[in-house]
């Protein structure tokens, strides 16, 4: 069964939960054009999610979801409020969200763990998840080594229960590549960047779509936490003072509020341009709507066209 028939929605496609960006207008526009919207309460507070939550179930009467990051040092009052509001999903990152999976499936909400690890997406599904995200290193933001391609089909392989298939998705040919290795559905985000509704500022937005095949860089890697980002001055100079061995502190310097700088001041110079590899393929702002259609038929347009002789 693909993922919008299961969740009543027109398409397969759910919106990645992005640190600032994902806010409560944003997931209410995704859903509204036939998509599952995430809000990502990364950058939030408890308080500012709740709010947003109320916000999108103004904007919209189509199911939405949640992006909680474990990480954050509010995860256990954010994963009460949304089985308190019966959001539709739950999707996770940066931990392990068995503790709370019990919780939310009881208020009916479908759970959505984001994995780059066959043997912890098996432990999860032992523990309840309904879905898995197999995020590839292609994807914008945190990421993983293996790539989508190596990925959702071991993912498959492994596991009894459905897999959505994130990073390096952002036309038809990519996404009926994800059906073909098993994936019952996709997480978009660096299209979705330069979409008319997504609230970056215009500066990100251009930056995304005249950005070249080869136009990201992955900082952190050395250290142990890898982030994909457009290619700046920031960018380059974290990645060279990383290779000349610059501790944790000083790196962080590099870093601190320059999500926030790049998406609220446009800061294309300091500010974290997260983006995936697709960006390279993103060359025109459209409305969500639009952009879910194209890629839909184009999908449907590649498999006629793909006839094994």
């Amino acid at each position: 069964m693909r993922l919008n028939e299961e969740l009543g929605i027109k398409y397969p496609f759910i919106q990645g939960g992005m640190a600032n960006i994902a806010v409560g207008e944003f997931a209410a526009a995704v859903s509204n054009a036939g998509g599952l919207g995430l809000i990502g309460a990364g950058g939030m507070n408890t308080e500012m999610l709740e709010e947003n939550i109320h916000k999108c179930r103004k904007l919209t009467d189509k199911p939405f979801g949640v992006n909680i990051m474990l990480m954050n040092p509010e995860a256990a009052q954010m994963a009460e409020l949304v089985a308190r509001e019966r959001v539709a999903v739950v999707t996770t990152g940066a931990g392990n969200p068995a503790p709370y999976i019990g919780k939310w499936k009881e208020e009916g909400i479908k759970v959505m763990p984001v994995m780059s690890s066959v043997m912890i997406a098996k432990r999860l599904e032992k523990n309840g998840a309904d879905y898995i995200i197999a995020e590839g290193t292609e994807s914008g933001g945190h990421i993983g080594e293996m790539t989508t391609m190596a990925l959702v089909p071991q993912m498959v392989d492994n596991l009894n229960i459905p897999v959505i298939a994130a990073g390096g998705i952002a036309d038809g040919r990519q996404l009926h590549a994800a059906f073909a290795l098993g994936a019952s559905g996709v997480q978009l985000g660096t299209c979705l960047l330069a979409s008319t509704e997504c609230p970056i500022h215009e500066n990100y937005k251009q930056a995304v779509i005249k950005a070249r095949d080869n136009d990201t860089i992955v900082t952190g890697r050395i250290g142990g936490t890898p982030v994909r980002i457009l290619k700046n001055q920031m960018a380059r100079e974290y990645v060279k003072r990383e290779k000349q061995g610059a501790d944790k502190m000083e790196l962080e310097k590099f870093t601190l509020g320059s999500l926030r700088r790049a998406v609220f001041d446009g800061d294309t110079t300091t500010g974290s341009l997260m983006a995936g590899q697709v960006a390279g393929q993103v060359k025109e702002i459209k409305p969500v709507a639009q952009i879910f259609e194209e890629m839909w038929n184009d999908c449907i347009k590649v498999h006629k066209q793909l006839v094994i002789k």
